[in-house]
């Protein structure tokens, strides 16, 4: 009976056992598909999703019935975009770091307090005596570096290139989002007003087509002349809901670009409230010199250079030596009981200080090696702000002419909407009073809306092109300070 019972517990503890294994399996094993057919699931996909609902930013609050300009939308952008709030979260980090370099200019100071008990049997004679031993202790631990010709120094000063770096590319970050919230609200911008060309070109199509219906009605048209006007209007009609597909694509664009879901609907201001340059200020030689001066990512590979001469300056420091302080001080109070024997008890302050100076004499080469590699990286820095430098010119060159030529655009496209809408005009008239035919309206209705349609183009085109100049001469970065009072 004794040993079913034993069997019975022992069996009870391997089941559990069991169980406590197949619980926590998952969670130590990932396994590969079954099989190459069908898509992998497990428990860990559905945590993922879970933790990815999470882990997302709050929503963006758009009030729909608002009017947005520009620099509100960048606003919003700069505020609610994650792209942002991850490049502040690495210069926040890459503070820290230098903070970290920083503290090796200061001593360190550790505190340690033990206690423990020693109990053994010493022997005497034919006989053993047992020994208690209490001992309590609290002691400090202080490590200071005296010199080491600049190697501190050197990582001290890394890091705060580092920090440099993570700042430049964060302003890059806002740069470049002010651009794309720039570019995705000027693209909204053509959508809309090629919507409202398009809608216009249909009036202007069902208007010809009511002409040759009524013409057709009293004997002076044909029928291939009223199916050439339905054609036409139907022709317009499919080029509106090609438009209206592209605005909502433009809308949903913009939305994403400031945080929001792409079916944030977003109210901007049309076209022709919003202000267009005439011209451009500054020369060419002006830009470019500005563009110097303000680029972030140039700045960043400036910044670079700094960084290289800073592991050179440690490089440096490795073939000289180095010396610490360190001191030990420890407060010691030991009690001994032994058999026989009454309690004895000894207490005292005790410690040690210590000089070490280390100096590598021989490393094979390794010294020599790590400085001519930190004299590489030099060089190598300055080449890379060199060609920055050059792609830069020619950047704001390529921007500067794609304006110039957007000016001149916007003008021979507003011409030739006058010249169109007259022609329009004078071809439906003449059609009217039958001195032209059918086709000759229909044509002069298709260079109508292909002109409107040019002319929306041409304008959003001078706005983009003046926001990419901005962008090549980092002009944004500093318009956008000005606006926020910085």
């Amino acid at each position: 009976m004794a040993h079913s019972l034993a069997a019975i517990k022992s069996l009870r503890r391997t089941t559990l056992a069991l169980g406590f294994l197949a619980t926590i399996t998952p969670n130590f094993a990932q396994s590969p598909p079954p099989s190459p057919d069908r898509p992998w699931h497990s428990f860990e996909e559905h945590q993922i999703i879970t933790e990815s609902r999470r882990s997302a930013l709050p929503p963006l609050s758009i009030e729909s019935d608002r009017v947005y300009s520009l620099a509100e939308l960048i606003g919003l952008a700069e505020a609610h975009n994650p792209e942002t709030r991850a490049a502040w979260e690495s210069a926040s980090a890459q503070a820290d770091a230098l903070g970290v370099a920083r503290s090796e200019l200061f001593p360190t100071l550790a505190t340690i307090a033990l206690a423990g008990v020693d109990r053994h049997e010493s022997a005497l004679d034919s006989r053993f005596y047992r020994q208690t031993a209490p001992a309590f202790q609290v002691s400090l631990e202080l490590n200071y570096t005296i010199f080491d010709f600049g190697a501190r120094r050197g990582r001290i000063n890394a890091e705060s290139a580092r920090l440099l770096t993570s700042n430049f590319d964060f302003n890059d970050v806002h740069r470049q989002l002010i651009y794309d919230v720039s570019q995705a609200y000027y693209r909204l911008l053509n959508a809309a007003g090629q919507e409202e060309a398009a809608g216009a070109s249909l009036v202007n199509a069902q208007a010809v087509q009511q002409a040759a219906e009524e013409r057709l009605r009293n004997g002076l048209a044909t029928l291939p002349d009223v199916l050439e006007a339905r054609g036409a209007t139907a022709q317009a009609q499919y080029d509106l809901q090609v438009v209206l597909g592209t605005e909502q694509i433009a809308r949903g664009d913009l939305a994403t670009t400031l945080g929001a879901s792409a079916a944030t609907r977003i109210r901007v201001q049309p076209l022709s409230e919003v202000p267009t340059p005439e011209s451009v200020a500054d020369s060419i030689e002006q830009a470019m010199t500005r563009a110097l001066e303000q680029r972030p990512d140039l700045q960043a590979r400036v910044a670079g250079i700094r960084l290289a001469q800073a592991e050179r300056q440690q490089a440096k420091a490795d073939f000289y030596p180095s010396m610490r302080v360190s001191a030990s001080p420890a407060a010691q109070s030991i009690y001994i009981l032994q058999q026989d024997l009454p309690w004895g008890h000894t207490a005292g302050l005790n410690g040690s200080v210590a000089l070490s100076l280390n100096w590598t004499v021989f490393d094979g080469g390794a010294r020599r090696n790590r400085l001519a590699q930190t004299e590489a990286h030099i060089k190598e820095a300055e080449a890379r702000a060199s060609t920055a430098r050059d792609q830069i010119d020619d950047q704001v060159w390529t921007a500067y002419s794609n304006l110039n030529t957007a000016f001149r655009q916007r003008e021979a496209a507003a011409a030739l909407v006058a010249a169109a809408t007259q022609s329009y005009s004078a071809a439906l008239e003449s059609y009217n009073e039958g001195v032209r035919n059918l086709l000759d309206v229909t044509n002069a209705q298709k260079v109508l809306a292909q002109a409107r349609s040019t002319d929306i183009l041409a304008r959003t085109q001078v706005l983009a092109a003046f926001a990419d100049l901005a962008f090549r001469t980092g002009g944004v970065i500093q318009a956008n300070a000005r606006r926020n009072g910085s």
